[in-house]
């Protein structure tokens, strides 16, 4: 399986010691005020560790792992980074028609796992292949969404098909 050499950018070390060991530097700042268990859940930890990170070292990690991917549609979606597996997209079926292949992060060398989901936001396909399930299982899911949706636009063939968020209306 391919990954992002981190080697290929200075990063700073970010390891559970590290950061345990420099905590007063990174954490510090951001303490001012906490006197509760309770105000812990407002710091803002994102931010702490990226101020770690130098403006290059941030605009690199923005371009290697976005937070958000813009779909075909034109919608902006956020990218689910939990699982280890590989990041995730969930997104509308409709809304990556004419997309061919699946989007890539971390400079090409991951595939994002895109959740297809229906018109009522159900996962029907999971995949990291979007060229094989267009070639392959988008036929049996086109029927079946056809019958479960039929005010929406299912095309024979959703490469050549314009992405659409909502229903596509018939023309008579």
């Amino acid at each position: 399986r391919t990954r992002v050499r981190p080697d290929l950018v200075a990063w700073p070390a970010s390891d559970d010691a590290t950061l345990l060991a420099e905590l007063p530097q990174w954490l510090g700042p951001y303490l001012g005020g906490v006197t509760r268990r309770a105000a812990l859940a407002r710091v803002p930890l994102r931010e702490a560790l990226l101020a770690r990170l130098s403006g290059a070292q941030r605009r690199t990690l923005e371009t290697l792992a976005p937070r958000e991917l813009t779909v075909p549609s034109g919608s902006t979606l956020r990218i689910d980074y939990l699982d280890e597996q590989a990041p995730c997209l969930s997104v509308r079926l409709q809304e990556v028609f004419g997309l061919a292949d699946t989007p890539r992060i971390g400079g090409g060398a991951v595939a994002v796992t895109l959740k297809l989901l229906s018109p009522a936001q159900r996962p029907v396909q999971i995949t990291r292949d979007l060229g094989g399930f267009w070639r392959g299982s988008y036929a049996q899911v086109r029927k079946d969404l056809r019958g479960r949706y039929p005010k929406h636009y299912w095309p024979e063939d959703p490469l050549q098909a314009a992405p659409t968020r909502g229903i596509r209306r018939v023309r008579c």
